[in-house]
């Protein structure tokens, strides 16, 4: 479609366009330009009514407290003519951002849908926590549990069975818009799907408590209900945690503890002979982080030497996702399993062979480790940031030294005080 702008020409290209929606000449058209294009024959400008960016511009010419930035449209997720998600907040408590987008009996959202013949728009409240945007985004299905991995930035939703249906919506628009709205890969399980999976691990870790220590099944059971899931977090727990469970006493607690160590103590003897006959190297065995089982691991892959070690990348150790035969995602695993090492671990164990094997200088595993725990780091809020400031100052400083404080950090003293309720006093103190 060409739109005449007057002393110029834009462009609405087909997928820049909402399907079904014709125009005819001399109609008035709304676009969103995203790009202008400079070509020898002049500028080209790209217009779009299919971009979520359109949408944002739409309704902050309807809801003025949208434009007067009181209430942000903090993500937007389209499916261009049939349905849209839009996640808003307001800066203003006094204000339900939902209900001053949607109008009086809907008069500020139905004029942008008119203009977008007809999509269908969820208004969503946002949330800086995601599991409970996460929650608000997969309306209208009611969620019962989320999951989330965020090494992944995905999240494994629970709903009831009758309301997978509608979590997934036609055609699965409804988990993809809100997979879009909240920027984590959506992971949809039914309660029996979960209880299921939940009845099999259950029965694994019985399986293997009974094992291990040498218990009954109603004993095992009892370990494993309590949330143990390893026969080392059984050997290695404080007793005190050991004496809570009922029926437990220092005697059963040492008991089974002495046990576990036992079993430990037998499958590291036996893998650290298999990862022998797997050709291991001893060197590899002295990697901060390596043990016996990890090795016979590595040994199965063909990584044998530290030079093997050195040449990995995080993703053999973690493993990884990749399109599938239908184009959807599919885990592929690595030397672990996956969960059991986070990658930025898998880097920091490479990066240590590397060192190890002569392939890079001590220094430059040092700056990683520095740039590792700068970036965890927790980050201050400015009231925080404020107080470690004035902290500094010592116990009585001055008025001027307080303000000279507060500007360096370009604290907002008024608007603290703004927060302050009816106690004028506290923002001040």
């Amino acid at each position: 479609v060409i739109v005449d702008l007057g002393r110029a020409e834009g462009i609405i290209r087909r997928n820049d366009g909402i399907p079904r929606e014709n125009f005819q000449t001399n109609d008035r058209v709304r676009a969103y330009l995203y790009k202008v294009s400079r070509e020898t024959k002049g500028p080209q400008i790209f217009l779009s009514r299919s971009a979520p960016e359109f949408m944002v511009k739409l309704f902050a010419q309807e809801v003025p407290e949208v434009y007067e930035g009181v209430i942000e449209i903090k993500a937007c997720s389209r499916d261009a003519g049939s349905r849209a998600k839009i996640g808003v907040i307001s800066n203003d408590s006094s204000i339900d951002p939902v209900g001053a987008c949607v109008g009086m009996r809907g008069a500020r959202v139905q004029a942008v849908v008119g203009e977008l013949s007809g999509e269908k728009i969820d208004i969503i409240p946002w949330n800086y926590d995601d599991a409970t945007f996460i929650v608000n985004a997969l309306q209208p299905a009611e969620v019962s549990k989320v999951v989330l991995d965020e090494e992944e930035r995905r999240v494994e939703v629970v709903v009831a069975d009758d309301q997978f249906p509608l979590a997934i919506g036609r055609r699965g628009q409804n988990v993809r818009l809100a997979s879009q709205l909240t920027g984590w890969q959506i992971d949809l399980v039914t309660e029996t799907a979960d209880s299921e999976r939940y009845q099999r691990e259950f029965q694994e870790r019985t399986d293997l408590f009974m094992k291990a220590l040498d218990a009954d099944e109603t004993l095992a059971q009892l370990l494993a209900s309590e949330g143990f899931e390893t026969v080392e977090e059984i050997a290695y727990v404080a007793p005190e945690d050991f004496i809570t469970i009922e029926g437990f006493d220092e005697d059963v607690a040492e008991e089974l503890q002495e046990r576990a160590r036992e079993f430990l103590e037998r499958l590291a003897a036996e893998n650290d002979a298999k990862r022998r006959e797997l050709g291991v190297e001893d060197a590899v065995m002295e990697l901060e982080g390596m043990s016996p089982s990890f090795a016979v691991r590595l040994g199965e892959e063909g990584v044998q030497t530290l030079d093997d070690v050195a040449g990995l990348v995080p993703d053999d150790i973690t493993g990884w996702r990749e399109p599938g035969p239908d184009g959807k995602p599919v885990w592929v695993e690595g030397v672990l399993k996956k969960g059991e090492m986070r990658k930025d671990d898998a880097q920091m164990f490479i990066m240590r062979a590397r060192v190890a094997a002569g392939w890079i200088e001590p220094d430059a595993l040092e700056q990683m480790l520095a740039e590792q725990a700068k970036e965890e780091e927790p980050e201050l809020t400015e009231e925080e940031r404020a107080l470690l400031a004035l902290g500094e100052l010592g116990s009585n400083p001055s008025p001027d030294a307080v303000d000279e404080a507060l500007e360096e950090l370009e604290f907002d003293l008024d608007a603290l005080a703004a927060e302050g309720g009816d106690d004028e006093a506290a923002p001040q103190e």
